[in-house]
């Protein structure tokens, strides 16, 4: 009996995560080879009038860089607005923003802090462009990648569209081993999803939608950049990447702060999800809601399941009056541990960074689910203060 369920534990565990991330693009590799979805990037004969989003809390450090680089883009000046919402920072933000308006920049002032969503909302009763591009003000986008953003709503079935992004972290310093390589995985996947059908979720730190998307009635409490595509589904349009648009976004520069964003991330996304939940009907939205269950859902189930698979191994050991798994695990769990605690300003060793990177996804993972299953859902929190993007030389 116990090698029975020992076995079920260790199939079913490893199944879910494997099929997460090395069945699921494989499987539209596949789908690639029959169903290809063009993405034109042209240039239209008139440039549509666009609206910047910038929703920021006690971004002093990183704002006026963030509005130099669009007014510094090559989009026609007088075909693009720029609003900044300010959530009730209490830094210099407001103070910078202001002394932008000369060259058309917008400040809307939350009257207190009420987190990102609420204020994107909010941002946009006051948006008067058919595209509305979202930007964060700690990421670095090329000049042109706002108009390649613009050139995919060319395509009439396309409601959103992301940027590639690409992780970076200026030389010298210290950011979380792991994190670009998940990234360039993430941006292959969207990649294979646009060319079969569409992406499940945009870039939060630099996407575009359409004017007529629906998104101010995202509640507060869930995440927008995730909502973008599945709204976007609704309407009957697709949400694609642009490999062109690239996103320089900086890495975390402390593990523990990551962690605590993988949390706020996960929670929002599960219940987003929840939200949305009737889109992962397969009968009524067919493709899109297989990829919707293949990239999140069994995404957010993938490290629950290898954890599943150990207890089974565990199972199957313990019967078999061996314990050779325990030397293995002890030294994964004081490497997690080492690189947990490991000083912020010192680089750790590769093998202890990378371990407690993938450990600390894992703890994430259970602790956002236990948040989401009960409802503690907070919309205001303390954003992930990261370096500044530079693009590689």
């Amino acid at each position: 009996m116990t090698q029975s369920l020992a076995l079920w534990l260790i199939v079913v565990g490893l199944g879910v995560a494997l099929y997460a991330y090395l069945g699921y693009p494989l499987l539209l590799k596949v789908l690639g080879l029959f169903i290809r979805r063009p993405l034109r990037l042209e240039e239209p004969a008139e440039w549509p009038l666009i609206s910047y989003m910038l929703p920021a809390y006690n971004e002093e450090a990183s704002i006026a860089a963030a509005l130099d680089r669009i007014l510094a883009s090559d989009y026609p000046a007088d075909r693009r607005q720029i609003v900044v919402g300010s959530d009730a920072s209490t830094d210099g933000t407001d103070e910078i923003v202001r002394s932008y308006a000369d060259r058309g920049v917008e400040l809307l002032r939350m009257p207190e802090r009420s987190g990102k969503t609420a204020t994107e909302n909010a941002i946009r009763s006051l948006m008067r462009g058919e595209i509305i591009v979202h930007v964060d003000a700690a990421v670095q986008i090329s000049p042109s990648a706002t108009k390649l953003l613009v050139m995919a709503f060319g395509n009439p079935e396309v409601g959103a569209a992301s940027s590639r992004d690409v992780s970076t972290a200026s030389p010298g310093e210290t950011t979380v081993s792991g994190e670009g390589s998940y990234v360039g995985y993430e941006m292959w996947v969207r990649r294979l999803e646009t060319r079969v059908y569409g992406i499940t979720g945009v870039s939060g730190s630099f996407f575009a939608n359409r004017g007529s998307l629906p998104l101010a009635l995202t509640p507060n409490a869930l995440s927008r950049d995730f909502a973008a595509a599945m709204v976007a589904r609704r309407q009957g349009l697709r949400s694609v990447s642009v490999d062109q648009a690239i996103c320089y976004v900086p890495r975390s520069p402390s593990l523990r702060r990551e962690y605590r964003r993988k949390v706020r991330t996960m929670t929002r996304g599960l219940e987003t999800l929840w939200f949305h939940r009737d889109l992962l009907n397969p009968f009524r939205y067919g493709l899109f809601a297989w990829m919707l269950a293949s990239h999140k859902l069994s995404r957010w189930l993938a490290l629950p399941g290898l954890l599943v698979a150990a207890v089974g191994w565990i199972l199957r050991d313990l019967n078999s009056h061996s314990l050779l798994l325990a030397t293995p695990v002890a030294a994964v769990a004081l490497l997690a541990a080492a690189g947990w605690f490991w000083p912020e300003h010192r680089r750790a060793p590769r093998v202890v960074a990378f371990t407690a990177f993938v450990v600390s996804g894992v703890v994430a993972t259970f602790v956002a689910w236990y948040r989401a299953l009960r409802g503690e859902l907070d919309p205001v929190w303390e954003p992930t203060r990261r370096g500044s993007a530079t693009p590689p030389r």
